[in-house]
């Protein structure tokens, strides 16, 4: 039985385009590193091939862009609804990214990543939710299910340096700065046929953070970076 027609099915969704998103990596890192000195770390730690669950943490404005375009293989990034507007609607979805709606349950959404995943690609996760401090204090359990679903593993990258302290939830660093990729150590996850219990994503979500956190140490680290500290007051990412 193909795996598209396991819970929750995926046969009956689109699976979002790559083309634009595997072409036009190349000529887009050139693009940013005219603007930003991207250093990406440990892209070995990457598998190859197969399904992955790629989670971030959430600092500033450009990470969704960093993660799509500078991560080791193309990543089709749920990203939020409101961002689906207009020119730059046209250009996420002809570029594979994933309309999410953050405020209510997106089983489209859900289902759209799990058939990226079952066609052996990469989906990206900010399991946050939203712009912040980025230190992984909470995350919500998005990722953590996907995994469960499609077994396939959750690796961690790092955003170090895509907001400088005080800036607001839409600011973008200074043109030169250092912007720092840190590919953590991937996280195997077994697939759990449905029914998949609420325990399961609970416990995989809570083993997701802690191995995201140690990485997220490990790369402050090395890099010898710090996270930027929270929002302004009363700045929140729409």
């Amino acid at each position: 039985m193909s795996a598209h027609l396991l819970a929750p099915r995926s046969d009956r969704v689109a699976a979002p385009s790559h083309r634009l998103l595997e072409r036009g990596r190349p000529p887009a890192r050139w693009l940013i590193r005219r603007w930003y000195d991207v250093r990406v770390h440990h892209p070995e730690r990457f598998p190859a091939e197969g399904p992955v669950v790629v989670a971030g943490n959430h600092v500033g404005f450009v990470d969704g862009p960093l993660m799509a375009i500078f991560a080791p293989r193309p990543v089709h990034a749920l990203t939020k609804l409101e961002m689906f507007d207009g020119a730059l609607g046209w250009f996420l979805r002809r570029s594979g990214q994933i309309p999410l709606d953050r405020t209510n349950a997106d089983p489209a959404a859900v289902r759209t990543a799990v058939r990226v995943l079952r066609e052996g690609r990469a989906v990206g996760v900010f399991p946050e939710g939203t712009r912040g401090p980025g230190d992984l204090t909470t995350i919500r359990s998005g990722a953590a299910y996907l995994a469960l679903v499609t077994g396939a593993p959750v690796v961690p990258l790092t955003f170090l340096g895509t907001r400088e302290p005080g800036g607001t939830s839409s600011s973008l660093p200074p043109r030169g700065a250092r912007l720092d990729v840190v590919v953590g150590r991937p996280m195997p996850v077994d697939a759990v046929s449905w029914p998949r219990t609420r325990d399961h994503v609970r416990l995989t979500s809570a083993a997701l953070r802690a191995h995201m956190r140690s990485g997220l140490a490990d790369a402050l680290e090395e890099t010898g970076r710090s996270l930027p500290g929270p929002l302004p007051q009363g700045d929140r990412d729409e």
